[in-house]
């Protein structure tokens, strides 16, 4: 059936990712997986299940930036919602090779066209086809968008100890985060196996989904007990 064929099409054209969605549970701790252990304990506690967006609240979109051409990097977006301290995760999307203009089709045709764009320090890069800027081609779409001034020295490493932290605060809607589980549940660490020493985190199909994930960590702000009203706070730090 298409679940087979679906599954040897993965086998041929994804090797590295195929045992760890066909061949055992999807977050499955494997040694050096950074997120797995919380994943687990994120379906255990039911924190992946149906989640909704809160309409009078932002949304925001996450972005790990890719390029277009066939060889380009994969581009990732998680949709997210910041409500009081938990954090919404409510949609994936990912592609690879495709210009800007389908993802901002994809963002408006699943009705987040008021998302404000969150952008890592590339943003500012020129995208290689046209030679404008990434957030300038998001604003001339019309969303609202928002530059995370780079990390710097150890910016990966800060990024998974930012998720980790806020895991326990993180709820998924099942239905549309699955492939960006998948890729959560693989990010690892890569390995100098005759040293036995780690090399922070392998740059592989899973790296683009667990960054954009990590500028979500990165950029959340925990809220303050002193603030005023919620809606005011979230609305106001954009």
């Amino acid at each position: 059936g298409v679940l087979k064929e679906e599954r040897l099409l993965d086998l041929e054209r994804y090797p590295d990712r195929y045992e760890h969605i066909w061949e055992g549970d999807y977050a499955r701790a494997f040694e050096g997986a950074y997120f797995a252990k919380q994943l687990t304990e994120a379906k255990a506690g039911g924190r992946i299940g149906r989640v909704a967006a809160d309409p009078l609240l932002p949304l925001r979109a996450f972005f790990d930036l890719g390029g277009s051409g066939a060889n380009a990097d994969a581009m990732a977006i998680w949709i997210v919602q910041f409500v009081g301290r938990e954090i919404r995760v409510l949609d994936y999307i990912e592609g690879q090779g495709q210009v800007l203009a389908y993802y901002v089709s994809e963002l408006r045709s699943r009705k987040y066209d008021k998302a404000i764009c969150v952008l890592p320090h590339d943003g500012v890069n020129e995208n290689n086809v046209t030679g404008k800027r990434y957030e300038d081609h998001l604003r001339d779409a019309g969303f609202q968008v928002q530059v995370i001034k780079n990390q710097g020295k150890g910016a990966a490493m800060m990024r998974v100890e930012a998720v980790r932290r806020l895991f326990p605060q993180i709820w998924f809607n099942e239905a549309t985060t699955e492939a960006g589980r998948d890729a959560l549940g693989y990010y690892h660490e890569k390995k100098n196996e005759d040293r036995n020493v780690g090399l922070g985190p392998d740059h592989d199909w899973s790296s683009h989904c667990a960054d954009a994930f990590g500028l979500m960590a990165i950029a959340y702000q925990e809220p303050k007990k002193d603030d005023g009203p919620i809606l005011r706070r979230i609305g106001g730090y954009t």
